[in-house]
């Protein structure tokens, strides 16, 4: 075979294993992507994480030159995506999933780098598990239990009293103290904090509402006070954790007590 043949049976070689190549990486993806989306709704938190990682580095591998670009691209149409199922599953209404798909977007441009990828997109995952979380019904032993946790999860930024939601389920104020906590190891005072401390926190991440402000907004007596609670629950302040995209959102877990 003479030089100039085995030079083009190389290059049609060559092109051969970067076509089969291009294919594996293809299917691939696209795996990945269905692994992902199932994991987000899922609320599997971490592997959705590894998931996404898994995902940049192959925009990154196979566009090198501009990954970064692409990476942001796809950040943006991953939230597209999420943004129609939670709406097509009447998850969010029509109003709070443009609000929820603008601020991913935002997040996006005004703070991916080429730096902190990995950080955007584990941000990104948490907000859509955030999302979801916040969403789920309440599936406790008592049923009056869990249409109390559906009332303040309604009414958050309303003045919580809990005389007036033991009246409003026709229970005492002792009764229905008794068996909140006895359902969710917590008092119901303290679980209205907890709620209104962990809906704070996408204040705090996606909008640009001074502190004080949201502070207010939640019935928080002074901006002095909820910067104490607000630390307690999440170990840090709500300054830091406005400036910093690397502390996780706090999440209480309900205990769930069967024994009612």
């Amino acid at each position: 075979m003479t030089s100039k043949k085995t030079e083009v049976v190389s290059l049609e070689l060559i092109s051969a294993v970067e076509k089969e190549n291009s294919a594996k990486e293809a299917k691939t993806f696209f795996h990945l992507e269905e692994q992902l989306l199932r994991q987000i709704f899922n609320l599997e938190r971490d592997g959705a994480r590894d998931t996404l990682r898994e995902i940049q580095q192959i925009l990154s591998l196979h566009t090198p030159e501009f990954s970064i670009k692409v990476i942001q691209y796809y950040f943006i149409v991953l939230s597209s995506l999420v943004t129609r199922r939670l709406k097509e599953e009447a998850i969010l209404n029509e109003k709070n999933a443009f609000t929820f798909s603008g601020k991913c977007v935002e997040l996006v441009e005004e703070n991916l780098t080429a730096m902190n990828a990995n950080e955007i997109g584990d941000e990104l995952i948490e907000f859509y598990w955030y999302v979801l979380k916040e969403k789920e019904a309440p599936s406790l032993s008592h049923g009056t239990v869990n249409g109390v946790i559906e009332y303040i999860n309604e009414n958050l930024e309303e003045q919580l009293v809990v005389e007036e939601i033991a009246k409003l389920f026709n229970v005492s104020t002792s009764h229905l103290s008794r068996i909140f906590r006895e359902c969710t190891g917590v008092t119901l005072v303290e679980f209205i904090t907890i709620r209104k401390i962990e809906e704070v926190q996408y204040y705090l991440r996606f909008t640009d509402q001074k502190i004080a402000d949201i502070a207010e907004r939640f019935h928080f007596c002074n901006q002095s006070y909820f910067t104490r609670v607000f630390k307690k629950y999440t170990g840090l302040t709500p300054r830091r954790f406005r400036k910093y995209l690397d502390g996780n959102y706090f999440q209480f877990d309900v205990k769930k007590d069967d024994s009612l």
